[in-house]
């Protein structure tokens, strides 16, 4: 229930954050801050599915090691 407050938020916050950021950022590091986290969104999906991958790899060596 700590971020409860989270499903309420509305055009109206959402435009209030974005000029708070702007303000403390300033425009000219907005770019390069939405680049780094886009870039951070993809390796961790990117991690997401390597992890899966060493996952499904460790079942079948494990059913391989069953059926000898």
């Amino acid at each position: 229930m700590l971020f409860a407050f989270i499903r309420n938020i509305g055009g109206p916050e959402l435009l209030i954050v974005l000029v708070v950021v702007l303000l403390f950022f300033g425009a000219s590091r907005l770019p390069s801050l939405a680049r780094s986290l886009g870039a951070s969104a993809k390796e961790f999906k990117d991690g997401l599915e390597e992890g899966g991958e060493v996952d499904e790899s460790a079942e079948e060596s494990t059913e391989e090691s069953d059926v000898s």
